[in-house]
């Protein structure tokens, strides 16, 4: 007896792939959102149903929602390329609304948002953070995914409040294998081959990306409307990331801490002039900053746990290994 069917968008990606794969498992049936150009090596030989549309076009998202008990919504841009890409409205923010609102025209289905921890908020000192922290970073160019995720957040929260079923999820640094596109991948890449790890000061919540993906479902089915819940594990200082991928790895190496403005500066002559500095510059607003959370609502209402750091990093590490991204 099936639990039902559920809508998911973002299916192919590196968290979404693990949520079909468990919702699969745990008894449901599920229907994907798919590109004709979306590659689904990572969903390949799973039993799902694919249904050809785009996030973009209303049309498609209610007829592909058709029968189905309830929707997960993770299409998004997440590659560190499209960060500031001009695409970010109408893909995070229109696209958000056309999938809440074909949910409504199927009979009000209940939807899990997957939004981000950087919409909770970033911070210069060491502060742990939580669902009620409001965003104070800036709304510039530096920031303009966390902005915009935090837009389509308090639109869930309107629509919530009309009696609209939708729960807001927000995983923090999600590590794990079949990471191809190096979203997280790449930071550990970079340690593991630049001669010197370079880090300014902050730090960042670090999640196993089946925890994430059991959590988006435990907030399908006990989530609150209107709430949001961090998917999140151990928060972690850069410097001590670095330091555990290296002891994992068996490398041995000098870590430096530098200042943020020298990161910084560094970031903007790498994009400036082209210059290859072993980091991706957009990520340096985001790598100077502490992103530390605090996930005790979503381990009591949801009943989740979350992995150590070593438990995140190992089988991260060897799948990269064996893929070989790292020697």
């Amino acid at each position: 007896m099936s639990k039902g069917k559920i809508f998911v968008t973002g299916g192919a990606g590196f968290i979404g792939s693990r949520v079909v794969k468990m919702l699969l498992e745990q008894g449901y049936e599920v229907r994907c959102l798919l590109r004709n150009t979306t590659n689904t090596r990572r969903i390949d030989g799973l039993n799902y149903e694919k249904f050809i549309g785009d996030i973009t076009d209303p049309k498609s998202l209610e007829e592909g929602m058709k029968g189905c008990t309830g929707v997960i919504h993770l299409a998004s841009l997440s590659n560190w390329k499209d960060i500031k890409s001009s695409k970010m409205p109408l893909v995070v923010i229109e696209g958000s609304k056309n999938v809440i609102e074909a949910a409504k025209k199927n009979g009000n289905l209940k939807m899990v948002y997957v939004s981000s921890s950087t919409a909770i908020d970033g911070t210069d000192d060491l502060r742990i953070l939580n669902e009620d922290s409001p965003l104070t970073l800036p709304n510039n160019n530096h920031y303009i995914y966390a902005h915009a995720k935090k837009q389509v957040e308090e639109y869930c929260k309107q629509e919530a409040q009309k009696g609209f079923p939708v729960v807001i999820v927000n995983p923090t640094e999600v590590y794990g294998p079949y990471d191809y596109d190096k979203i997280t991948l790449g930071n550990l890449i970079d340690f593991a081959t630049t001669k010197t790890v370079q880090l300014a000061e902050g730090g960042t919540s670090i999640v196993y990306v089946d925890d994430v993906a059991n959590g988006i479902i435990a907030a399908l089915e006990k989530g609150r409307p209107g709430e949001r819940y961090i998917l999140g594990g151990e928060n972690m200082e850069f410097k001590d990331l670095a330091a555990l991928t290296l002891e994992i790895l068996g490398i041995k190496k000098p870590i430096k801490t530098i200042s943020r403005k020298m990161l910084m500066t560094l970031a903007w002559i790498s994009k400036t002039f082209g210059i290859n500095m072993g980091f991706e510059p957009a990520v340096i607003p985001y790598a100077v900053k502490y992103w530390f959370v605090d996930n005790s609502k979503a381990k009591k209402e949801l009943g989740i746990s979350f992995r150590s750091p070593r438990e995140i990093l190992e089988p991260t590490l060897q799948w990269a290994k064996q893929e070989g991204m790292i020697k």
